[in-house]
């Protein structure tokens, strides 16, 4: 659970800020954003779903942000905020209160505008915005520039010629190579390694021969990336990421990939070489992308499916052999299970026409 806000708020000023329509109390004070299970009498919770009934009945929560269609199911004690889309409600509210906890905690510092480590290795080329925070044993390169108001963890390495946009923020130990564009409002969690070689080589008689990695990384604005990713550079293009895209942990994205604007990449993904994909694509975890496919604008591509091939209609696909739409993946797994029957009543039909070769 996280720290109370330092001034609790009303359901009434909750409400207004995520334009909903209040039912019950407003007056009542917020503190806390929290599951339903585990709300008190200072807390809002959100319901976006009837699997969730019970726990919902048993809250005790001060207020529930909640559809029409589910208003019911919300304890009779609890404020009601009204809104058509209880997740997404809740997605900004998240985002007010991780807000105002930021600013309480930076109210606290004594210089929390202008704030570099004295351990911190900046190059005299490198260029600093306004308002930049830089923790312990950084290391920022010749010609890098760092936007306004970024934030550096400690141990962050930022390469030669590297450009990371105002507002962003880099978690302990992310790495960009050199020539990386990171565009404004970035957020890169812990371990990432952005612009490593991408796996080019060449055989030969004598061995394999490396490709030279010649392109960089392109990453537009408002794009999250999780802990110990890879994003490798292009060998020739550059490797982009489009405004918007948020990827999970432990995603690998092989040189040259293109990703449109605002697509969602789950963790474990793996794309090789070249692959495009589309904007506002949804991609499960532990999904195999093949190289120089592309995968068209608002595929849906379901948790552990491999993608050998081009994707050209909208759709929810899943699969490995080969991928499917989910409705025919549905009808082929639930013929798998019914082979040995199949099987069976095969062989006893070949007995009764009077088959002599097993047909199975």
């Amino acid at each position: 659970m996280h720290p109370p806000l330092p001034l609790p708020v009303s359901v009434s000023t909750i409400a207004t800020l995520i334009g909903g329509e209040l039912r019950g109390d407003g007056e009542r004070l917020i503190s806390r954003l929290a599951s339903l299970e585990s709300a008190d009498a200072g807390s809002i919770v959100f319901l976006s779903g009837r699997r969730h009934a019970r726990a919902a009945a048993a809250s005790l929560a001060a207020a529930v942000i909640v559809s029409p269609e589910l208003e019911s199911l919300v304890a009779a004690g609890s404020s009601r905020i009204l809104v058509a889309d209880p997740y997404l409600a809740y997605a900004h509210l998240s985002q007010w209160m991780a807000a105002q906890l930021a600013h309480a905690r930076a109210s606290t510092q004594t210089d929390a505008a202008q704030a570099i480590d004295p351990s911190a290795h900046i190059a005299d080329s490198a260029l600093i915005g306004e308002g930049v925070q830089i923790g312990p044993g950084v290391t920022i390169a010749a010609g890098a520039s760092i936007g306004a108001y970024c934030r550096i963890a400690a141990g962050c390495s930022i390469g030669t010629d590297a450009r990371l946009g105002e507002r962003s923020v880099l978690h302990p130990g992310v790495t960009l190579y050199e020539g990386v564009r990171i565009g404004q409002r970035a957020l890169i969690h812990a371990s990432t390694v952005i612009g490593a070689d991408g796996f080019g080589f060449a055989p030969s008689p004598a061995g394999w021969v490396k490709i030279a990695q010649l392109g960089s990384v392109l990453i537009g604005d408002d794009v999250e990336i999780g802990a110990n990713c890879a994003v490798d550079r292009g060998a020739l293009d550059d490797t982009i990421i489009g405004n918007g895209c948020k990827i999970d942990n432990l995603v690998q994205i092989g040189h040259n990939v293109r990703i449109g604007e605002h697509t969602v990449i789950a963790g474990c993904v793996g794309i090789a070489g070249s692959a495009v994909i589309g904007r506002r694509c949804m991609i499960g975890g532990g999904v195999g992308v093949a190289g120089h496919i592309e995968i068209c604008d608002g595929a849906i591509i379901g948790g552990m499916s491999l993608v050998e091939r081009s994707v050209t209609e909208p759709g929810f696909y899943t699969g490995a052999w080969p991928l499917q739409t989910h409705t025919q993946w549905e009808r082929t797994a639930a013929t798998l299970k019914q082979l040995p029957q199949l099987r069976q009543r095969l062989r006893a039909l070949a007995s009764m026409v009077g088959l002599t070769k097993d047909p199975a």
